[in-house]
């Protein structure tokens, strides 16, 4: 099994190998600490918290658990064992050789395609920053952290990517990695989704279930290309990005189940007549989440999608699972507003639709975790069903931005959305209802808010009712 270093910057890329290399990260490196410190979770950066650090890259094996205050966390740079004799898999250049170096008339391509994935990572610890302060248990607080160290660490594998192969360019751009905030007026993060305030626990619940979902498919793209260092390194991201999913949809699938037996517990059937949260407004945060990270995939119709397919540099997920690998003859079938705005089917060549590709395997993946939500309310006799909306529902990106669709996904005008939007999406009282009921954190072992259900089992064989995060004084 490939080991990590005990360097400064824990690695397993020969970093002391490249003098250069090493002294740029280690220059880096006191940057990231303050925006850490700035900008990472509020009020719990001198607490011990049961976490997982990376200590290898192998299946079994690869993560060791203990305490840590997260300013110590061993963030550090791993790629996945190389693939000998590897060949890009895809593109107008399949089956030549991978590239070990960045390819001259690629360079700006790959350097956007690393930035605008690298600006993720730090965005979501920011949009969950101040969590903490209403966390409904200590597990829930310990898998908060987990997320947000693990999306450190991401930065820190985008970060040697920009540092090793784009000379002074990669330097600068991840120096902006650090200068750039979640919702600010006027540096903000590059993609929309990201820019979205984060400040209840339901909406970390659907950001790590859609959201965080649609990063396992760019990484699963990404992980295609025929840019060696970057395949290797989205291929490990894509095995700790797996417990962010997790953390949503069983929260989510937690919030639901409470809120089936406060229900019941309730003369009117009402949860939060009891403190609870209802289903429609479990249905507009999922919506919300859902729409925007639909987003995150870009335009039905793209040429940028197919320049990056032709080149090698981005595949579709699991690549292996198609027969043509060049995608140069195959057409894809697209409901699309036409010049009058009404919608029309229209055939687009395949490589111009390869976002509507891989949003198509999102989709399927995202309702496979709603069927399982649904399951427990089949289970407990309730007529109600979560639903994923339109593709069309409330976009801002691609062929739909700008125009009014119900969840549906039929046409509507633009008053009868402004008149019915608070139906569909949370609305200011709904926020603030929320807020209400996690107005405190929960933070003694055993305690647990009364909106959420207890989950099944607790991190690495320990009980639920551990002491994931040290919070006495």
């Amino acid at each position: 099994m490939t080991r990590l270093s005990t360097e400064r910057i824990p690695n397993n890329v020969d970093l002391s190998g490249d003098i250069r290399l090493q002294r740029a990260l280690e220059q880096w490196q006191p940057d990231f600490l303050s925006w850490w410190k700035e900008m990472g979770p509020e009020g719990f950066l001198g607490h011990d918290v049961y976490l997982r650090t990376a200590v290898g890259v192998s299946a079994e094996g690869w993560a060791h658990f203990d305490y840590v205050k997260m300013p110590d966390y061993r963030w550090g740079i791993f790629l996945a064992d190389e693939v000998k004799e590897r060949t890009v898999g895809f593109g107008d250049t399949c089956g030549q050789p991978a590239w070990r170096e960045v390819p001259g008339e690629h360079r700006n391509a790959l350097r956007k395609l690393i930035v605008t994935q690298a600006d993720t990572e730090p965005a979501s610890v920011e949009q969950q920053r101040r969590l903490g302060q209403s966390c409904p248990s200590l597990y829930d607080l310990r898998n908060l952290f987990q997320v947000n160290v693990e999306e450190g660490r991401h930065m820190w594998a985008m970060a040697y990517l920009l540092h090793g192969f784009f000379g002074r360019d990669g330097r600068e751009e991840a120096e902006e990695l650090l200068r750039r905030r979640s919702g600010h007026p006027d540096h903000p993060r590059i993609l929309g989704a990201f820019n979205e305030p984060v400040d209840d626990w339901l909406s970390f619940f659907m950001f790590t279930m859609f959201t965080d979902r649609d990063g396992k498919y760019q990484l699963l793209a990404l992980a295609e290309s025929g840019f060696d260092p970057l395949s290797r390194t989205c291929r490990f991201m894509l095995t700790e990005e797996a417990h962010h999913m997790f953390v949503g949809e069983t929260g989510v699938l937690r919030v639901v189940q409470r809120s089936v037996e406060l229900s019941r517990q309730s003369k009117n059937g009402d949860p939060r007549e009891l403190g609870g949260v209802d289903l429609p407004t479990i249905q507009k945060y999922l919506n919300l989440w859902y729409s925007l990270s639909l987003d995150l995939f870009g335009g039905e119709v793209s040429t940028n999608a197919a320049s990056f397919f032709a080149a090698g540099l981005k595949g579709r997920a699991k690549e292996e699972k198609f027969e043509d690998h060049r995608a140069l003859a195959g057409t894809y079938d697209l409901e699309l507003p036409g010049p009058t705005g009404a919608l029309e089917l229209q055939e687009v060549p395949l490589r111009n639709a390869l976002n509507e590709v891989l949003r198509d395997g999102y989709v399927e993946d995202c309702q496979r975790g709603v069927d399982r939500w649904n399951k427990v309310l089949a289970e407990a006799g309730v007529a109600f069903r979560l639903r994923l909306p339109s593709r069309r529902f409330h976009r801002h990106q691609g062929a739909f931005a700008g125009l009014c669709f119900d969840p549906d996904g039929a046409p509507i005008p633009q008053d009868e959305w402004l008149r019915r939007r608070d139906e569909w999406l949370p609305s200011g009282a709904d926020r603030e209802y929320l807020r209400s009921i996690q107005a405190r954190p929960l933070l003694g072992a055993g305690e647990l808010a009364n909106w959420i259900a207890p989950p099944p089992r607790g991190i690495n064989g320990l009980p639920v009712d551990h002491l994931y995060v040290r919070c006495e004084d």
